[in-house]
């Protein structure tokens, strides 16, 4: 009996544990080398964004800056649970976003821009041993027409 409690209380730490692994976690620089912006949409030329634990939900903060000097400056708390959440700060086509995780390494959202026509999937995978992260962006923009963009991040 105590052999059969101690496995299933094992696998349940085990699954727990893998639960909770996110290899997203952390600091990411943008690479603008090997970016390519959507089509009509001002080229990002610097971007930090830290991706944080805070209790059972992740907080994302981006700074940077776009070719034409426009600033980037947001931030939002989401949980996993693809529900939407609002975007606060400037700089996104979007202001609203849904966030799902497929596996340690590999997030999808939904972001949409209320009142707009913008729409967009994104999915961030980590690879290279957790040092670099891509972002494929694919959706309709504030014009109604479609756009794809992918975006390279290296683990700081």
């Amino acid at each position: 009996m105590k052999t059969s409690l101690r496995i299933a209380f094992a696998i349940a730490a085990f699954g727990v544990l893998a639960f909770a692994a996110d290899n997203t976690l952390g600091t990411w620089k943008l690479n603008p080398e090997k970016t390519k912006a959507p089509a009509g949409q001002s080229p990002i030329t610097s971007l930090t964004i830290v991706r944080e634990a805070v209790g059972d939900a992740v907080k994302m903060t981006g700074r940077g800056e776009r070719e034409d000097k426009s600033k980037i400056d947001v931030s939002y708390t989401v949980k996993y649970d693809g529900k939407e959440v609002m975007v606060s700060g400037s700089g996104l086509p979007y202001d609203t976003v849904a966030v799902k995780q497929a596996n340690e390494n590999t997030l999808t959202d939904v972001r949409t821009k209320k009142g707009g026509t913008y729409k967009a999937t994104g999915r961030f995978v980590v690879s290279n041993g957790g040092k670099t992260a891509t972002l494929t962006t694919k959706g309709t923009n504030a014009e109604g027409k479609p756009f794809t963009g992918v975006s390279v991040y290296d683990k700081q």
